[in-house]
């Protein structure tokens, strides 16, 4: 919190935190104002939103279908499969996707070239419109099975002698799970929400700057990248800048996860406090 001031300074390293001249919101009226603001917002909310709406709910339908599987060894099977890409590296990872996803040496390029298929793919990495579906598939295929833990603990806690009567009365699987389970993990599923809603702003740094690259930085370009770009890899590194720009994105967030968490109190769900 002590360096947070930085935001608030024409940071000098010579004078320190201390020693620095005061100058106010000067820094954060700069990036407001800059002609990189809106671009760089619009992607970290594209990119946040998509990940949140399309990542949120493959977790659950995993738990929910594994949860009805009658053969523990399937079970079990399907678990490790799903598991084992969350303890993947993000380095190795992104080197995976590259070269699954080469025109050239990836597995779709090989195949047809052993069918004697002469056909030019598209260089999906340098597609700026294809950058945000591939960081999110990914995403959601490294750590969906990782996710689902959870809900598999949650489910195990529902009472055993709802689903007997419910399948007494003659219940399909899908209504057990839309009036028992469902009902069963929605307070788990709310609190985790609200935390990730949390973390909207905070996308995973590491494996968005590996995927950068020259061709999709016009979409590519998130707060977190820009921070780093502006804070360390510039020619001429403004600490302040790049601090002002963190204590915002760090602002926006708070208020974030403070407003869901009072609209999931308001409507009677389960909330953090």
């Amino acid at each position: 919190m002590y360096g947070a001031q930085i935001a608030f300074k024409n940071y000098n390293l010579v004078k320190g935190i201390s020693g620095s001249e005061w100058v106010g919101l000067k820094y954060f009226n700069q990036f407001f104002h800059s002609y990189e603001f809106w671009r760089i917002m619009g992607n970290t909310l594209g990119l946040s939103l998509y990940h949140l709406l399309v990542g949120f709910p493959f977790p659950i339908l995993l738990a929910l279908s594994l949860n009805y599987v009658a053969s523990a060894r399937f079970k079990n099977l399907i678990q490790m499969v799903t598991y084992a890409p969350h303890l993947i590296s993000v380095v190795v990872m992104v080197g995976i996707i590259m070269q699954f996803l080469s025109p050239k040496t990836g597995p779709i390029g090989a195949l047809l070239g052993l069918l004697g298929v002469d056909t030019q793919l598209p260089n999906l990495m340098g597609e700026p419109s294809a950058f945000k579906s591939i960081y999110v598939w990914s995403d959601i295929w490294q750590h969906t099975g990782f996710s689902c833990i959870i809900y598999l603990a949650a489910l195990a806690g529902i009472d055993p002698a709802l689903h007997e009567a419910a399948v007494v009365d003659g219940a399909s699987k899908l209504k057990r799970m839309r009036h028992i389970d469902l009902p069963g993990i929605l307070p788990m599923a709310m609190i985790l929400l609200i935390l990730e809603t949390g973390r909207v702003f905070d996308l995973g740094f590491e494996k968005v700057l590996l995927l950068q690259n020259p061709l999709n930085m016009r979409t590519s370009e998130i707060i977190d990248t820009y921070v780093y770009n502006m804070g360390l890899k510039s020619m001429v590194p403004n600490f302040s800048y790049a601090s002002a720009i963190g204590l915002f994105k760090n602002v926006l967030a708070f208020i974030l996860i403070m407003t869901v968490n009072r609209i999931s109190k308001k409507a009677g769900q389960s909330s953090l406090w």
